[in-house]
C-alpha cells in the first residue's frame, strides 16, 4: 500500500507568517478587557447607589488604561506610531477604530475617575470651584465610557480574527463572546475584592453573566473548529484555557455562595481576575502556534478543497487564509 500524501512546506518553515506580537499585547488583550469591565461595574455601581463600586470601577478603569497604552505603545516600539494612528479613521481597520476607541475612553474614564478627588479639594476658591464641577463632569465621563466599553472589550477580538493566524481567523464568530465574557468577569472581580458584601450585588450579577458567555464562547472555540481547535487545547495555550475555565467557574461558585462572607468574596474577585488573565493569554499563544505549525494552514485548506469537490454549492465551513 502506497502510504497517504502528507503535506510538506519548504524546509518546515510556516506558511502564514505568524504575528509579530509579542506579550505586551497579551497583556494589553487583559488590561484592555479590565478597564472595560470596571468602566461597566462604575456606571452599574453609581446608578444603583453603591460607592464602593463606583469609586473601584472608575479607579481601576484608568488604571488598567495606562496599563494598556504601556504595552500598547510598548509593543508598536515608538509612542508617536500612536499618534499616527489617529491622524486618519478608516472604519475597515480594526486597528484604526480601536486607536479610536482607545482614546475615546480614556478621556470619559480619565475624568470619571479624577472626579473621585473632588472631596480631597478645599472648598473655596479655585479648587473649590474644582470641587463643585466635578462630580458632575465625572458621571458624565463615566457613562461615556461605560458607552464605550463594550467596543473596548470586543473589538481585540475582530483584530485577531482579522489576521492570516488560522486558529484565530476561524474563531471569528466566538472570539467576541470570549473576549466580552472575560471583562466582564474581570470588572466583576474588581467589584468583589474592592466592595463591602452588602454592595457587591451588580459584582455579583456581572460575575455570572461574564461567565456564561465566556465558558460558552470558549468552549465553541476549543471544540468547534476542527483541526484548528487543537492549538486551544494542547501544550502551553491548552493548559492556559483549561486554568481559565477552572479559574471562572471557582469565582462564580464563589461569588454566588459567598454573599455573607467578606473573604470568600475577594478570593472569588481574585480568581476571575486570573482567569481572564489565563484566558487572554491561552487565546493569544493559541493563535501563535497555529502559525509556526504549517499543517494548520495545509490541511483546512485541503479539506475545503475536498469538500468543494464533492460538492460544489455546499458551503466549506469558515475561511481560513
Amino acid at each position: 500500500m502506497v502510504p497517504k500524501a502528507d503535506f510538506r512546506s519548504y524546509y518546515g518553515r510556516p506558511i502564514v507568517r505568524p504575528a509579530v506580537w509579542h506579550h505586551d499585547i497579551a497583556a494589553y488583550l487583559f488590561t484592555g478587557g479590565l478597564a472595560a469591565g470596571s468602566a461597566l461595574l462604575a456606571a452599574g455601581g453609581d446608578a444603583t447607589g453603591r460607592p464602593a463600586l463606583r469609586r473601584a470601577g472608575r479607579t481601576t478603569a484608568l488604571g488598567a488604561l495606562v496599563a494598556s497604552t504601556y504595552f500598547l505603545v510598548n509593543d508598536l516600539g515608538q509612542p508617536a506610531r500612536f499618534h499616527h494612528m489617529l491622524r486618519v479613521a478608516k472604519p475597515t481597520s480594526p486597528m484604526s477604530m480601536g486607536t479610536w476607541i482607545l482614546s475615546a475612553f480614556g478621556a470619559a474614564a480619565g475624568v470619571a475617575a479624577v472626579a473621585e478627588a473632588a472631596p480631597l479639594l478645599p472648598e473655596r476658591g479655585v479648587t473649590g470651584l474644582a470641587r463643585r464641577l466635578l462630580p458632575p463632569l465625572g458621571t458624565a465621563g463615566q457613562y461615556g465610557a461605560a458607552v464605550v466599553a463594550p467596543a473596548l472589550a470586543t473589538y481585540t477580538a475582530v483584530l485577531l480574527a482579522d489576521t492570516a493566524t488560522p486558529s484565530w481567523h476561524a474563531a471569528y464568530p466566538e472570539l467576541p463572546f470570549v473576549f466580552a465574557g472575560s471583562a466582564l468577569a474581570s470588572g466583576a472581580g474588581v467589584g468583589l475584592l474592592a466592595a463591602p458584601v452588602e454592595q457587591a450585588g451588580p459584582a455579583r450579577r456581572m460575575a455570572v453573566l461574564g461567565a456564561a458567555m465566556e465558558l460558552y464562547g470558549a468552549h465553541r472555540v476549543e471544540t468547534s473548529k476542527g483541526i484548528l481547535s487543537e492549538p486551544y487545547a494542547e501544550g502551553r495555550p491548552g493548559r492556559l484555557l483549561r486554568a481559565g475555565r477552572a479559574l471562572t467557574a471557582a469565582g462564580v461558585v464563589g461569588a454566588v455562595l459567598g454573599r455573607r462572607s467578606r473573604v470568600v468574596s475577594a478570593l472569588s474577585g481574585v480568581s476571575l481576575l486570573a482567569a481572564s488573565l489565563a484566558t487572554r493569554f491561552g487565546i493569544f499563544e493559541g493563535g501563535v502556534a497555529s502559525a509556526e505549525d504549517p499543517k494548520y494552514t495545509v490541511v483546512p485548506q485541503r479539506e475545503r478543497l475536498a469538500a468543494k469537490k464533492s460538492d460544489p454549492g455546499s458551503a466549506a465551513g469558515p475561511v481560513a487564509p
